[in-house]
C-alpha cells in the first residue's frame, strides 16, 4: 500500500498538466494561499499553494509520528512556519527546506499517528499554479506504524550516504574536517532574524580560510545549505582520513543562563542538566529533518564510544584545551566553564579526536551581538586555529615520546 501510494503520487506530480508548465525554474511557495485546516472526526487538511507543479512523493514516519513531502524543488525562501501552521493544530510543527542536491523537504511533526487518506497536486492550466492538497485522518497507532517508513526508491539519494571526499594525498599531510551544524530542512536555533544553519556556514568559511593560511589542508562537511545527517558528517572525516574533527554550533539554551565559547568532548553522560538540555537538541537533528532512524545499531554505537574514550579520549581533551586557550588569548568571552562533557553523536568517531564547539549562545544578547559581527567571528576564528596548530605540534611530539 505504502509503495502504491509514493508511486501513484510521483505519477501525478509527473502528468501532462504539470510537464507542459515550464519546470526550469524552481517552484515558489505562495504562503498566503497555504494552510493547515482541521476537521471532524480527526480530519486534517494540508494546502501548499506553488507556482508551478513539481515532482514530489509523501509518506510517514514513526516515533515520533511525522508527515514526510519530498519535492524537486520547491524555494521555501522568506516563508516562515508560522505563515502557514495554526499552533493548537494536530500538526504540531512545520519545517521545510534543502534536503539533498536537487531535492527540497517538508517536515510535519504529527499530534497523534495520522495516515494520509487523499492526496492531489492539481495545476492550474492557464497560470500553472499548482496546489499540493493533502487529506489525513487519525488512525490507531498499529495501522500507523505498519503504513510507516522511509520507502525504498532508487531514484533517491539516501541521506545517510555521505557525499565522496578526496583521500589523504601525502603520508604527511594535515586534515581538519570542519562540521558546520544543522543546514537545509535543519535550521538549528533562531533568533531575532539569525539562524544556526547560516551563522556557522559562514563561521566554518572563516575558519577555514584562517586555517588554510596556517599551512591546514581543510574540509567541509557542506558547502551550502543542505541537510547532512549525523552519520554523514562523521563518515566523510572517516573517508578523508582527517586528523581532526570540529563541529561548529551556536545553539539556543533555555535554562541556565549559557553564555561565552565552550568545547565539548565525548562522554556518556551529559553532566548537568543544560548539558542534557543541549545533547537532546544536536541529536534530534535527524528526526528534524524526516530521517528514518527505525533499525539503528545501539549496541554498535555503545561499542564505538567505549573505543573512543580509551583510544581517542585523552587526545580529543587536549585539543579541547588548547582550543579554549586559543579563543580565549583570542578575546573570547568563554563560559565559566569551557571544558565540557556530553554524548554528541557527532563525537563517536572511534579513531579521531573530535570536539563541538559552542561558539555562542543565541540566548544570550551579548553572544547574538558578537555572532553577528563579522570582525569578532574573524577574531575567534583565528584564536581556534592558532589551537589546532598548537595541539598538532603537541600531539606529534606526544607521538614521538610514546614511540620511543
Amino acid at each position: 500500500m505504502k509503495r502504491l501510494l509514493v508511486n501513484l503520487i510521483c505519477a501525478l506530480a509527473l502528468s501532462s498538466q504539470v510537464m507542459a508548465q515550464d519546470l526550469s525554474a524552481l517552484a515558489r511557495v505562495d504562503a498566503t494561499a497555504s494552510n493547515v485546516a482541521d476537521g471532524w472526526w480527526g480530519r486534517t487538511d494540508f494546502t501548499l499553494a506553488l507556482s508551478q507543479g513539481v515532482p514530489f512523493r509523501v509518506f510517514t514516519l514513526d516515533d515520533p509520528a511525522r508527515l514526510v513531502v519530498d519535492f524537486r524543488e520547491v524555494d521555501f525562501s522568506g516563508v516562515q512556519a508560522r505563515d502557514i501552521l495554526d499552533d493548537t493544530g494536530r500538526i504540531t510543527a512545520l519545517r521545510f527546506g534543502a534536503f539533498q542536491p536537487g531535492w527540497s523537504r517538508l517536515v510535519a511533526d504529527l499530534e497523534g499517528p495520522m495516515l494520509p487518506r487523499e492526496i492531489g497536486m492539481p495545476v492550474d492550466p492557464n497560470s500553472g499554479r499548482a496546489t499540493l492538497q493533502i487529506r489525513l485522518e487519525e488512525v490507531d497507532a498499529e495501522e500507523f506504524a505498519a503504513q510507516s517508513g522511509a520507502p525504498d526508491d532508487p531514484n533517491w539519494a539516501p541521506a545517510f550516504l555521505a557525499p565522496d571526499v578526496p583521500a589523504r594525498a601525502e603520508e604527511d599531510q594535515f586534515i581538519v574536517v570542519l562540521d558546520p551544524g544543522h543546514g537545509g530542512v535543519d535550521p538549528g536555533a533562531e533568533r531575532g532574524g539569525v539562524n544556526e544553519k547560516e551563522l556557522m556556514l559562514s563561521f566554518a568559511r572563516t575558519l577555514a580560510d584562517a586555517l588554510r593560511r596556517r599551512g591546514v589542508d581543510v574540509l567541509l562537511t557542506r558547502q551550502e545549505d543542505v541537510f547532512l545527517a549525523l552519520e554523514s558528517r562523521v563518515a566523510m572525516a572517516h573517508q578523508a582520513d582527517a586528523d581532526l574533527f570540529i563541529s561548529l554550533h551556536a545553539d539556543i539554551l533555555s535554562q541556565g543562563g549559557a553564555k561565552g565559547a565552550t568545547v565539548y568532548t565525548l562522554s556518556e553522560d551529559a553532566g548537568d542538566a543544560a548539558t542534557a538540555q543541549l545533547v537532546a537538541r544536536h541529536d534530534r537533528s535527524d528526526i528534524i529533518a524526516g530521517i528514518d532512524l527505525t533499525g539503528s545499531d545501539d549496541q554498535v554505537a555503545q561499542i564505538l564510544l567505549d573505543y573512543a574514550r580509551l583510544e581517542t579520549g585523552p587526545r580529543s581533551a587536549a585539543l579541547a584545551k588548547t582550543l579554549a586557550d586559543g579563543m580565549a588569548a583570542a578575546g573570547g568571552p568563554m563560559n565559566r566553564r569551557p571544558l565540557r562533557e556530553a554524548g554528541f553523536s557527532v563525537l563517536k568517531s572511534a579513531d579521531i579526536p573530535s570536539v563541538l564547539i559552542e561558539i555562542g549562545f543565541l540566548s544570550s544578547e551579548r553572544d547574538l551581538a558578537n555572532l553577528r559581527d563579522p570582525v569578532w567571528r574573524q577574531g575567534m576564528a583565528e584564536g581556534i586555529a592558532n589551537g589546532v596548530l598548537v595541539w598538532r605540534d603537541e600531539d606529534a611530539a606526544r607521538a614521538a615520546l610514546v614511540r620511543q
